[in-house]
């Protein structure tokens, strides 16, 4: 059984951080590239980051570079996203994703306010 379980999200002030996990099962985690995607109430689905399978090349969206790090450890099938610089635009529910079979966890709220 796939699982992509997230955890991490919270509520922070702006200008904080947050780190975010995924803990995956039912695949063979090592041979896949993994995406952190995010929606915001109202907009669409924005792609976040990307890391390839053995954690060798990373790639961000604009509005996130120099801010958040993408991050994996295949031994213990685990994909990180460390978030510096929190701003309000950056609430939204978070989603591990494995884009090339389809697979999305369930999601993790991440708030900035004060």
């Amino acid at each position: 059984q796939v699982q992509l379980v997230e955890s991490g999200g919270g509520l922070v002030q702006p200008g904080g951080s947050l780190r975010l996990s995924c803990a995956a099962s039912g695949f063979t985690f090592s041979r896949y590239s993994m995406n952190w995607y995010r929606q915001a109430p109202g907009k669409e689905r924005e792609l976040v980051a990307t890391i390839t399978s053995t954690g060798g090349s990373t790639d961000y969206a604009d509005s996130v570079k120099g801010r958040f790090t993408i991050s994996r450890d295949n031994a213990k099938k685990m994909v990180y996203l460390e978030m510096k610089s929190l701003k309000p635009e950056d609430t939204a529910v978070y989603y591990c994703v494995n884009p090339l079979r389809g697979y999305w966890g369930q999601g993790t709220q991440v708030t900035v306010s004060s």
